[in-house]
């Protein structure tokens, strides 16, 4: 006697998958639903490990919808992430003839070598105020996935 397991999904498992991230009134962050299904294996950093997290053990087929508070998510907002930024510095991070207007994001060198980002707020002759949290941070948000294939 034979029995057919379904298979389900575990922290390094290689899958196939369509998946939405959205805000909590519909509105697409990110769709894989209109295209191609996405392929990724977990553990890699292709989702995000608290996106990763809603999927362990989920069988194949699947199609859920997680609700996220911003907790479960991004984070809430951090207001020690809102920061003056000299003008010496933002220069130093443009490009010659930068021309920003608020709500562009703005990239800076990190002290180890990486990259930051924020987004610019206000800016005036001495510098500039930019909000360094996730740009999603303190939403909720709602994760709807439907599980293709598991390998």
């Amino acid at each position: 006697m034979s029995s057919t397991l379904t298979p389900v999904v575990t922290d390094a498992a290689y899958l196939t998958l369509h998946y939405r991230l959205a805000s909590m009134d519909d509105q697409d962050i990110v769709t894989t639903f209109q295209d191609n299904p996405a392929t990724l294996q977990l553990g890699k950093g292709q989702l995000a490990p608290f996106l990763e997290s809603c999927l362990i053990g989920l069988p194949e087929g699947t199609h859920q919808t997680f609700a996220l508070s911003p907790e479960q998510a991004f984070g809430p907002r951090n207001p020690d992430l809102i920061q003056r930024v000299s003008k010496a510095a933002l220069q130093e991070n443009s490009p010659e003839d930068a021309q920003y207007a608020i709500g562009d994001l703005v990239e800076f060198a990190a002290p180890g070598g990486g990259r930051f980002a924020g987004v610019l707020r206000s800016i005036d002759d001495d510098g500039a105020l930019f909000d360094f949290n996730h740009p999603l941070a303190g939403q909720s948000l709602k994760f709807e996935v439907r599980i293709i294939g598991i390998m």
